[in-house]
């Protein structure tokens, strides 16, 4: 059972971050995001870290996702992508090395990494404050603390970057608009005679 759960995790975890990077309306994406972010909260369940799992839930669910379905809503979902001339080919090469290489870093952590004392009877027991708050807390702010700060620059830095997409983008429909109505007040209308450069109607004939 255990096992089985584990793997219907992985699973939807890798196939909404497939979704997430292949999809073509970003609504969708944003929709594949929230699935592996829901399915990683299980895998986060099965290790029995409740606080992990809640904080996933509540932060990355409950406030990415929706900051990005905010940033998709400002700038629009139906904006036009522009279209890949090189193809498929060139994509599947690079999805099969990526894949070829996130395989070969796995062999090499798995034959490599710490081997474990304890026979195939057992598995080494976990601390008693294992998942606990004090104890994520200790490791966040003192192991974690750099990656920790990191990150929130790296969303301070795109709030901003989509704030300014926003502004450029609203600041260019203005001229355009401004553009088009000057063009529709200069087209003459019936029985009317073009306006000349200096502003001055000229009489028809």
């Amino acid at each position: 059972m255990g096992y089985a759960y584990f793997y219907l995790c992985a699973t939807l975890a890798i196939l909404g971050a497939i979704a997430t990077v292949a999809a073509k309306n970003p609504i969708r994406g944003a929709m594949g995001l929230l699935l592996m972010i829901l399915s990683i909260a299980g895998l986060f369940l099965a290790l029995h870290a409740q606080f992990l799992a809640a904080i996933q839930l509540i932060v990355y669910a409950g406030a990415i996702v929706v900051l990005f379905l905010f940033v998709i809503m400002l700038l629009g979902p139906s904006a036009s992508t522009p279209s890949d001339r090189r193809g498929r080919i060139p994509r599947i090469i690079g999805a099969g090395l990526f894949g070829a290489a996130g395989l070969g870093a796995m062999a090499v952590l798995i034959s490599t990494g710490p081997k474990s004392t304890i026979g195939p009877a057992g598995y080494p027991s976990p601390a008693s404050d294992f998942g606990s708050v004090d104890a994520f807390g200790r490791v966040l702010f003192s192991q974690g603390l750099v990656p920790f700060e990191l990150s929130s620059a790296l969303l301070m830095v795109a709030i901003i970057g989509a704030v300014a997409v926003a502004r450029g983008r609203h600041k260019s429909d203005q001229v355009i608009s401004g553009a088009a109505t000057l063009e529709a007040e200069n087209v003459p209308h019936a029985g009317q005679a073009p306006r000349s450069a200096g502003g001055i109607t000229r009489e028809a004939p």
